[in-house]
């Protein structure tokens, strides 16, 4: 059957767009969401003239040339082999949104069939996650349980969503087997153990804590008996288990600290089930002989566990959550979870430090973090640093003895010291916000902010849990750009010079002032030409070079230093084709590369444009003997070379300038032999659209920007060599052969001074400056102020920009011990530390769709390394902690010993814990 074609590809587009704005405006939970080959989609997106960073989806106005995609194909989604009908269709595990596939709402994927055909369709719902704040996420990848019928011991695999009920759970196997439900009952049997009989039929399995591809067990009452087997008696009860004392900090004393009894009990029954989720423990945790139990996995909770492990070696919080500290959990904090979540932390860290090495699923915890952060209940594979963040934010608000929290009005610095300040913001800060996790986790920076326009400067001092270090690229790129002089004081000249990758224009600027020896009082001024004109002007020195492509024509033009304040002038030059009057609207022939300079700011007639661009041109006169005049001198700011005064002109040169009048014509020139060349000139626009013509005792109104077009007659040409002008270099040249070099190792510290670096706030983070009273791409500098005890480091690995996904496997040399800071604090506190230790590293290996996690973590009372890999622990040896799958950093303070006789620290000391 053939497809239906639609008029044309633009009609294509504005349907879907319609759709999808549409079915963003009408967001219901059930909502069916269909899962689309990434590949086809951007197929299709190039065929109906795509742009990636579209508001709603790829939108050009521009249709592009590409082909008509084939039929839609889904088949790279699905596993081979797998069968079941489409509502339950499984898919490949590990796929990534928008790198693999994407997900588009029913009506759309109707249209989309209706046009092209193909499939399969891959359907899913829209879910609803979330208890504090309600959100829409469409369930990729819903439950995959194997139910085991005891009657027979066969298999049959349920795929349902983690938001069914119990009772939808029993529909579909009652369906599926065609059994009475009055005489089924199903059993949580996680790792093949019975946990618990799936009884409540209001609860959703996500509740219930059932998790991706367990297993649950189907049994099936015959005469009036239950069977018997399955880790179970003949009454249905499980088999007595060693009693399991809950740990303190969870039940001890939960009633007699303010529960509500059913709350108390629920906390009390939902204890004892989750210790049941674990092989036998002890009945006490065993701080010295504990910390050795690997985590299950629990379908892609290899970033979870990961990220537990390293806050489990925790030191402040083994020794925090091993105590009793129910009576700092805050039940009524909106921002928290009533304290659910500190407590599931609290007794899988219990668990975790217990006697023995059985391995436990957390399957309670998890369920605990789900609903506190909403975007890590499914089974896809996320951050461990993300996970991180939200967990500390999150044990922070259940833990936060602030029950009442006042409002302070934040005061402006007004001249203060930067001390009197930030310890004022510190108090402010702990007033509202007092837990562990500030005790421990949390520090101080200072940011300083400058407007561009107007140059305020605001400075705030605010607190982070955690410092986010980018990695400085030690890959190059070599990149050539012509140097044309705006003064006239040499011809033009290209430059090849080496960047960095990811640097920034101002990068570029400096590696061309030390090639073409800039004065001191010059500066240079980037562009880009495009068909002969500037087609935009580079100034804004934080601006990334990626912006720049390699088949670009970009110039340096050497400008007076504060050419910003003067009037600039930019010069076309283009050539007459047209057999009417001069003024008349006839083509023009733009030619060669603008040539940009800087005005005097009195520069009022067009005698003073014609001299500046005698002086513009003077280099490239072909006359031999006859050499550019050294250039008068502004006699302002800098004394830069600028123009040349018009009568030296005249007298010295056989070329000239002269009015637009009509006392001379091409026709006379061309037969007076001694007759010297001239020029015309125009102001024009910047696109060169208009033009008028100036006459030396015209009035010129001096703009920021004064265009001119200067007409070149053949004469002229026989004068001047423009060759200069033309064929400008590309900015990578084909036959420059680029050595291509591994990307080098770095330093921890080198990451910690680009994250300290001053750089510009992004686009979609402008700050609005008082001053001027609008918002402002301003420069951001931050300061290390304070130091928290327990320094978590995260290494950015990971980019995005539009489709681009990209990993960095750069290899970070970090030191284990004495990681001194000192320098880079600008709070010079005697009485504390800047000396830290590692004890736990947070690794990632592979890519961004199959990637993994593992841990590495040094127990607290011994001095050897471990590695957690999900349930298999092993030692390691210190010297194979350092790795390129380092992630994130977990660092101690250590005190250290001042030298005898003096106070403070010193960093040549051996650090003591």
């Amino acid at each position: 059957m053939e497809s239906c074609l639609p008029c044309t590809p633009e009609e294509e587009r504005s349907t879907i767009k319609d759709l999808m704005e549409s079915s963003e405006s009408n967001l219901r939970e059930g909502n069916l969401y269909y899962v689309l080959s990434n590949k086809w989609w951007r197929d299709w997106q190039e065929y109906i003239g795509g742009q990636e960073d579209a508001e709603v989806f790829p939108i050009d106005e521009s249709s592009s040339s590409q082909q008509r995609p084939a039929e839609i194909d889904n088949s790279d989604l699905v596993p081979s082999g797998v069968d079941g009908d489409n509502d339950e269709l499984d898919l490949v595990r590990s796929l990534v949104e928008g790198l693999d596939y994407v997900l588009v709402p029913q009506e759309v994927w109707k249209k989309l069939i209706e046009w092209y055909r193909g499939g399969p369709p891959i359907p899913r719902k829209l879910i609803s996650q979330g208890f504090l704040i309600k959100s829409f996420s469409v369930e990729v990848y819903p439950l995959c349980l194997q139910l085991i019928d005891a009657r027979d011991n066969t298999h049959t695999i349920i795929r349902i969503s983690r938001k069914a009920s119990i009772r939808e759970l029993y529909d579909r196997v009652c369906s599926l087997l065609k059994l009475d439900q009055r005489k089924i009952r199903i059993w949580d049997y996680f790792s093949k153990r019975k946990h618990a009989l799936l009884t409540d039929f209001d609860q959703t399995l996500e509740e219930a804590q059932i998790q991706m591809d367990q297993d649950i067990l189907l049994e099936v009452e015959v005469d009036g008996f239950w069977p018997s087997g399955h880790g179970i008696d003949s009454t249905g009860n499980g088999l007595a288990l060693i009693p399991i004392e809950p740990s303190r900090s969870s039940i001890g004393t939960a009633l007699s600290n303010g529960y509500s009894s059913e709350y108390g009990r629920d906390l009390l029954n939902s204890s004892l089930r989750d210790a049941e989720d674990d092989e036998l423990l002890s009945s006490s945790a065993d701080v010295d002989g504990g910390g050795l139990t690997g985590l299950h996995n629990l379908g892609n909770t290899c970033f979870m566990n990961s990220a537990i492990q390293c806050l489990v070696h925790t030191p402040p919080l083994v020794e925090y959550f091993l105590q009793d500290y129910t009576e700092e959990i805050n039940k009524v904090n909106p921002l928290g979870l009533r304290g659910e979540l500190a407590v599931a932390f609290g007794d899988l860290l219990w668990k975790l430090w217990s006697s023995g090495r059985t391995p436990i699923a957390p399957r309670a915890f998890k369920g605990k973090l789900a609903r506190f952060a909403p975007q890590f209940s499914g089974y896809n594979q996320h951050d461990s640093q993300e996970l991180l963040a939200f967990l500390l934010d999150g044990l922070h608000e259940d833990l936060n003895r602030v029950k009442d929290k006042p409002y302070i009005e934040t005061k402006d610095a007004n001249g203060r010291l930067d001390e009197e300040v930030a310890d004022e913001c510190w108090r402010n800060h702990k007033a509202r916000n007092d837990s562990i996790i500030v005790d421990v986790c949390q520090g101080q920076y200072k940011s300083t902010l400058v407007c561009p326009v107007c140059s305020k400067v605001s400075v705030t001092f605010d607190p982070f849990m955690y410092l986010s270090l980018p990695l400085p690229s030690t890959t190059t790129r070599t990149m050539t750009i012509t140097v044309l002089y705006g003064s006239g004081s040499a011809l033009p000249r290209p430059y090849t010079v080496t960047v960095l990758k990811h640097g920034f224009c101002k990068d570029l600027i400096e590696a061309l002032s030390t090639e073409c020896c800039l004065k001191t009082v010059e500066s240079i001024l980037l562009a880009e030409v495009y068909n002969h004109k500037i087609f935009r002007y580079l100034e804004n020195p934080f601006e990334s070079l990626s912006s720049i492509k390699d088949d670009e024509h970009i110039v340096a033009y050497i400008l007076p230093k504060n050419h910003e304040k003067l009037p600039r002038l930019e010069i076309l030059h283009w050539k007459e084709r047209s057999t009417g009057d001069l003024q008349s609207n006839g083509y023009v022939e733009l030619l060669g590369t603008p040539l940009v300079t800087s005005l005097l700011e009195d520069t009022e007639t067009g005698a003073d444009i014609q001299a500046a661009v005698s002086a513009a041109l003077a280099p490239f006169l072909r006359r031999k003997g006859i050499l550019p005049l050294d250039p008068i001198k502004v006699g302002k700011e800098n004394g830069c070379d600028l123009v040349v005064d018009a009568d030296r002109m005249l007298e010295n040169f056989d070329t000239c300038l002269i009015p637009n009048d009509h006392s001379v014509t091409d026709t006379e020139v061309d037969h007076q032999p001694t007759a010297k060349p001239y020029f015309r000139l125009w102001l024009t626009d910047e696109r060169a659209f208009s033009r008028s013509p100036i006459e030396n005792d015209c009035h010129i109104r001096s703009d920021a920007i004064t265009h001119v077009l200067l007409d070149w007659s053949d004469r002229i040409l026989d004068f001047y060599d423009v060759s200069f002008l033309e064929d400008l270099p590309e900015v990578f040249k084909s036959e420059f052969t680029v050595k291509k070099t591994r990307q080098e190792a770095i330093s921890l510290f080198s990451c910690l001074e680009a994250f300290l670096k001053e750089e510009p706030l992004g686009p979609d983070d402008m700050w609005y400056c008082p001053t001027c009273k609008e918002h402002r791409q301003a420069t951001k500098k931050l300061d290390l102020w304070r130091l928290p005890d327990i320094l978590v480091v995260h290494l950015k690995r990971f980019s995005y920009s539009r489709y681009l996904k990209n990993k960095l496997d750069t290899f970070v040399n970090f030191p284990l011990s004495n990681l001194d800071l000192s320098q880079y604090v600008m709070h010079k506190d005697a009485t504390q530390s800047h000396m830290y230790e590692l004890y736990a590293v947070s690794n990632h290996y592979g890519g961004l769709g199959g990637g993994h996690y593992s841990a590495y973590a040094k127990l607290i009372k011994e001095s050897r390394w471990y590695h957690f890999d999900d349930s298999h622990v092993s030692s390691v040896t210190e010297d194979s902690i350092k790795t390129s799958a380092a992630y994130v950093l977990f660092y101690q303070r250590v005190e250290v010993e001042a030298p005898m006789g003096m106070g403070g620290f010193s960093g040549a000391d051996s650090p003591t814990c």
